[in-house]
């Protein structure tokens, strides 16, 4: 298989043999259903249905352009010196134990090192912690948030894993709006009027995943501004921070810190595209010590203490990795993404029933928004998605997995031959299905479409 077979996931069934598949009276066990609600809504049952609709039968490879992982493809590789930091490590023998539920001294000055070169209100390394990746930041901090009752905001769309975890924590998922009109700006009023005294916090996430945007210093303040108000804390989840191609410069939430205490979430899976090193990072910013008078910094690390670990290796390479980071080390990444962002927002001209309202500028995604009435036999966008994999075996994501219905969201983190495919077949399967009008059977005659 080529080096995209990692993006192909499995299907869950396999073999089994039993004696009798019926007769289960007599076992006392029984598979528990407590993350059957949660799992709904992970992004991973959608993209499994939407691999299992193609086929062998269609005479085209299969393009996994649903989610995105860029580390398999050559023009993405990680820079040599973050493979020699870890090298390093493993040859010296440093990385081989156990290492402390919170990480090790090291990697956690490495990251308050890191974070600090932006912020005014600086962090120590108490003030951090290591963890399975950012995922696993978002696990311990909804979970150390969990109580009766509480609920948690959540933007829409937004990355699917923090409703997955709310939900698996028992709390009422809230989603406030991101305003496409307004670049995907917030919506603070709508905040306010969802918020009540259960709220416990919002989550932002910035660079915007999926959106592609960059918050300015000013919306952030105000963000910052409206958490104070209504007396709750902000999540924000800043793991493509080194993953910008555009001109609006990243603000880091932290900055903010003495208005509202913010957590912040990062790591190195994105910026320096490593995913399955899985290594992330949970910062608290609170000049005024919030966090510890309403025990949330005891929660998280009794929650640390009954979870895996990060693995000592990358750990111990952090103080190299951090240590070096500089727009260089990401220039060639983020060249090659805002190349094939171009590439995208240029073929969809030519593509009548999908529209890019805003040219992502980090990120690696680009949402585009579907044009319903221009399709027949089309219900929506798990509809429109089914019937590409089906006929093409093109998979994108549909905007429902992500809260966002009759959007399609596409990964640009890929080789620009896989894009320059994907959008030819895109355009074929629209223009199979687009309306028989007039105009459109002209326009199609033409060229213009």
């Amino acid at each position: 298989m080529n080096h995209n077979s990692n993006l192909v996931l499995p299907a869950y069934q396999t073999e089994t043999q039993t004696q009798n598949e019926t007769d289960i009276s007599v076992w006392r066990f029984r598979g528990s259903d407590t993350a059957a609600k949660a799992s709904s809504v992970t992004m991973k049952v959608i993209v499994y249905k939407l691999f299992d609709e193609c086929s062998l039968d269609v005479k085209k490879p299969l393009l996994p352009l649903a989610h995105g992982d860029p580390s398999v493809y050559p023009c993405y590789r990680t820079s040599i010196l973050v493979e020699n930091a870890v090298v390093d490590v493993i040859r010296s023998g440093k990385g081989n134990s156990y290492g402390p539920a919170a990480g090790i001294l090291p990697a956690r000055q490495a990251v308050a090192d890191y974070v600090n070169r932006d912020l005014t209100n600086k962090v120590k390394p108490n003030d951090v912690f290591i963890t399975v990746g950012c995922n696993q930041g978002i696990e311990v901090v909804l979970q150390s948030l969990a109580r009766p009752r509480a609920n948690i905001l959540l933007p829409r769309p937004s990355y699917p894993h923090y409703e997955a975890r709310a939900v698996y924590s028992g709390l009422e998922v809230r989603k406030f709006d991101l305003l496409p009109e307004k670049e995907w700006e917030i919506d603070l009023p709508g905040i306010e009027a969802m918020a009540d005294e259960n709220t416990v916090a919002m989550v932002i996430i910035n660079p915007n995943n999926p959106c592609g945007n960059v918050y300015s210093y000013d919306h952030l303040k105000k963000v910052a501004e409206t958490a104070k108000k209504l007396g709750i804390m902000v999540i924000t989840d800043e793991v493509y921070c080194q993953t910008i191609f555009g001109d609006n410069p990243f603000v880091p939430m932290g900055e903010f810190s003495s208005i509202a205490p913010v957590i912040t979430l990062g790591g190195i899976s994105k910026g320096w595209i490593v995913p399955g090193w899985r290594i992330g990072w949970t910062v608290l910013n609170d000049p005024k010590g919030i966090f510890k008078s309403t025990g949330m910094v005891q929660s998280i690390q009794q929650n640390l203490d009954i979870t895996p670990d990060a693995t000592t290796i990358v750990q111990a390479a952090l103080p190299e990795i951090l240590g070096k980071a500089n727009k260089e080390m990401f220039a060639k990444k983020n060249s090659i993404l805002k190349q094939n962002v171009e590439l995208v927002c240029d073929r969809l001209k030519n593509i009548p029933c999908l529209v890019c309202n805003k040219k992502p500028e980090s990120c690696t995604y680009l949402l585009t928004k579907l044009k319903l009435p221009l399709l027949e036999d089309i219900e929506d966008d798990m509809d429109f998605s089914m019937k590409l994999a089906k006929e093409e075996n093109l998979v994108l994501l549909p905007g429902v997995a992500l809260g966002l219905k009759n959007w399609i969201r596409i990964t640009i983190g890929v080789e620009a031959q896989m894009l320059e495919d994907a959008l030819e077949r895109l355009n074929g399967f629209c223009k199979r299905h687009l309306k028989k009008t007039e105009y459109s059977v002209q326009a199609l005659s033409n060229g213009k479409i």
